[in-house]
């Protein structure tokens, strides 16, 4: 009798720089780093979720369609650090917990109420090798952000409409699993999430 084909998983930091696929759609930018490049992933691997370009963070890799479902579903929080411009406010926060409208695919998206505070002091992260800025232009603060919900630059979109624009941004959490120790590009096999 034939064993069932095992499922695989895969928890990495994605480095600022990758795209979170393994298929270059994008005939005009063939020079662009892929996910595949990290480590040698069985066949049918896809990542749960995106992080865009230029954003870092925990992403979860599998060969589960299923599991993939269930991770990007509402049931799982995923949680955020960004780096915005100026020193966010107490009322800016209180937009981004509340929701704030958004615009998605040229349509006006409401964001559902989450989880939002400042952070007293940068985030132990690693350096991203791309300098953001210096103290020159100004300064700078961190904000965590609690979502059950993953629209396209989602968290982007909103700290740019209470008027601090994200500079940097990682994800750090998605459901118990953090970011802890992983350095950007390690990729760790795992047996489930």
């Amino acid at each position: 009798m034939n064993k069932l084909k095992e499922h695989r998983h895969f928890v990495i930091y994605k480095p600022y720089g990758y795209l979170s696929q393994f298929v270059n759609n994008q005939t005009k930018r063939t020079n662009k780093k892929l996910l595949g490049e990290l480590y040698n992933f069985p066949e049918n691997t896809m990542a749960i979720g995106r992080l865009d370009e230029t954003s870092e963070g925990l992403l979860f890799l599998t060969t589960d369609g299923k599991t993939s479902e269930f991770i990007r579903s509402a049931k799982i929080e995923k949680e955020y650090y960004a780096q915005v411009d100026g020193k966010i406010t107490s009322e800016a926060i209180e937009k981004l917990k509340s929701g704030v409208e958004i615009h998605i695919e040229g349509k006006k998206y409401n964001t559902k109420p989450c989880k939002a505070h400042a952070l007293n002091k940068p985030p132990l992260l690693p350096e991203r090798p791309k300098k953001i800025r210096d103290e020159r232009h100004g300064p700078t603060s961190w904000v965590s952000i609690t979502l059950r919900e993953g629209k396209f630059r989602q968290v982007r979109k909103m700290t740019a409409v209470v008027g601090f624009p994200t500079l940097r941004l990682v994800r750090v959490r998605i459901g118990n699993v953090s970011i802890k120790n992983l350095k950007p590009g390690e990729v760790i096999e795992v047996n489930s999430f």
